[in-house]
């Protein structure tokens, strides 16, 4: 079963429970990811499809960081619920650890000797980690190592 297919199951099911917040969370991600299917001109594998919900997972955690600091927190329990959501679709992501293990063996692997070979690394290492850690956090780690170099 696909990952549009099973969106698309879960919503049906969401609608025949009356689960307004699932029904609408999965008509978004389903909206988002035909938008995305057109502008592609043809459907979406799972893969692509994985990378579109962490685009809306991260659009959710910085709605929430904004609604945090402006003090809205019906609008933060309402981001947390549709991350909640979300994440449920989304592979388990990778701890710090297994990143920084990760970021050291392609460190390793390319001779990187310092923060000038940081595309280096990151191009090597990005394909590998994709949808399994956040690039903010695998820039972060990297940038910390090279900097240690």
């Amino acid at each position: 079963m696909t990952l549009v297919v099973q969106l698309k199951s879960d919503l049906t099911q969401a609608m025949k429970q009356g689960d307004n917040v699932r029904r609408s969370t999965l008509r978004l991600l389903l909206a988002s990811i035909k938008n995305a299917e057109i502008d592609k001109h043809g459907e979406l594998d799972d893969s692509e499809v994985l990378v579109l919900l962490g685009k809306e997972a991260k659009k959710r955690r910085e709605s929430i960081e904004y609604f945090e600091k402006g003090e809205r927190m019906d609008l933060v329990a309402q981001e947390k619920a549709e991350l909640e959501i979300i994440s449920g679709y989304l592979p388990e992501q990778m701890g710090r650890e297994e990143i920084e293990a990760a970021a050291r063996k392609v460190i390793e692997d390319t001779g990187a000797a310092g923060p000038a070979d940081k595309g280096k690394v990151m191009s090597q290492l990005m394909p590998q980690l994709k949808g399994k850690a956040d690039g903010k956090e695998i820039n972060d780690i990297v940038t910390g190592i090279l900097n240690a170099l």
